[in-house]
């Protein structure tokens, strides 16, 4: 006698499993490429906002930040240094840039990048501060201002809190590297048994 109601759960090897099986590795994907930084994000947000600021303010005598990456009148007038341009410049494109797309799309990939560029500006603002300190006698030329330092310091916080977030793991990403373990694992017995 057969009932009426069939058993209609999918089980491993039919279509129906590997369908929902599909999806989930989809979701697994997506998940896994995301960021969350929660709290963080503000004050990633704000170290940005920071960072446009110190733009406007003077980084050397009269030379503030858009004519350092411009490298205009003013900028040419105070012998600005390679490492000061290399500096607004990372700090444009990694600190201002790839940080508001990073928080804009939580995309893991461009917080590693946004991470990335900023540590290398952090040490590029060690070294425009450093050649604006020592300036060669003879050159009637000013030293780092108040826009420089306040940047150098911002673009050092702002790798700090990118470190924090591309290292932190969310719970739905680690509840999802276990069960893809536990899955290899069977994956892997299964295999043994049918072997010999």
């Amino acid at each position: 006698m057969t009932s009426q109601h069939e058993n209609t759960t999918p089980q491993p090897g039919d279509d129906a499993f590997e369908g929902y099986r599909k999806d989930l590795d989809d979701a697994e994907r997506k998940v896994a490429g995301e960021i969350d930084p929660g709290a963080r994000a503000m004050v990633v947000a704000v170290a940005v906002l920071v960072l446009v600021g110190t733009l406007a303010l003077p980084h050397a005598g009269v030379a503030n930040g858009w004519d350092v990456l411009a490298y205009n009148q003013d900028a040419e007038s105070e012998r600005i240094a390679l490492f000061s341009r290399l500096f607004v410049w990372f700090v444009v494109v990694f600190g201002i840039g790839f940080s508001m797309l990073a928080l804009v799309t939580r995309r893991w990939s461009l917080a590693w990048v946004a991470l990335a560029g900023s540590a290398v500006a952090s040490a590029l603002g060690m070294m425009a501060v450093w050649s604006r300190q020592t300036i060669p006698a003879g050159f009637n030329v000013a030293g780092p201002s108040i826009g420089l330092i306040i940047g150098w310091f911002a673009v050092v916080f702002l790798t700090f809190h990118w470190l924090k977030v591309v290292w932190t793991r969310t719970n739905i990403q680690l509840a999802a590297e276990e069960q893809r373990r536990i899955a290899a694992a069977e994956a892997e017995k299964h295999q043994e048994w049918n072997v010999g």
